[in-house]
């Protein structure tokens, strides 16, 4: 498995976004450096799922970046994606892996040391760890934990880990300082005018800070 890209970018679907258009922006940017995550709306149907992660697999493949589906990881599986991303609502890491098998890509939420070292030793290959900062992107989340948050999740476990929740490039480098092994973004870089730019200078943010050892 080649090594997982440092900038995730989930895709944003809600009215007035365009998330293919997004994608084909990052990708053009980031190439293999870019992981994209498709996330869709609860009342999204799973053939609107599979429809627009089999577009973002096929985008995807064509610069050698990676694509994985959140939650639902029978459409992950439907449309060839890498793998998946499961949140504490979502089904087990343990049970997640065994659907997705042993050589898929399986990120999993974490927040605390004790939940992430359980996530690992379940399967997981990463975590997304957050919220990092206040967000407006994802209704009933949890206080932000901060870099301070990171570096207690990152000490506990020897996977990548990847800082979420408003996080911006100006932000990247005290994750990263922490141990973040990346950053994963919504509106950084689906919300705004230019998103080549925004995945250029998140890129160059990473670049700058250096990749912890994991």
């Amino acid at each position: 498995m080649p090594p997982l890209g440092r900038l995730h970018l989930i895709t944003d679907t809600r009215t007035g976004c365009d998330p293919l258009a997004t994608v084909r922006a990052a990708l053009a940017v980031a190439g293999p450096e870019l992981v994209v995550q498709v996330r869709v709306e609860d009342d999204a149907t799973d053939r609107e799922t599979y429809d627009l992660a089999r577009r973002v697999v096929d985008l995807c493949a064509s610069v050698g970046a990676t694509c994985l589906v959140n939650d639902r990881l029978h459409v992950a599986l439907a449309a060839n994606a890498a793998g998946g991303h499961v949140g504490a609502l979502d089904l087990p890491v343990d049970a997640a892996r065994r659907v997705l098998g042993p050589s898929a890509v399986l990120g999993a939420t974490a927040r605390a040391p004790e939940t992430a070292r359980e996530a690992v030793a379940d399967g997981a290959s990463y975590l997304g760890v957050g919220p990092c900062y206040a967000t407006t992107t994802k209704d009933g989340l949890p206080e932000p934990i901060g870099p301070a948050g990171i570096a207690r999740v990152a000490a506990a476990v020897d996977v990548p880990v990847i800082a979420i929740g408003g996080v911006t490039a100006a932000r990247v480098p005290a994750l990263v300082e922490a141990g973040a092994y990346g950053v994963a973004v919504v509106g950084a870089v689906s919300s705004v005018a230019d998103p080549s730019r925004a995945t250029a200078e998140l890129l160059a943010a990473l670049g700058r800070a250096g990749a912890p050892t994991c």
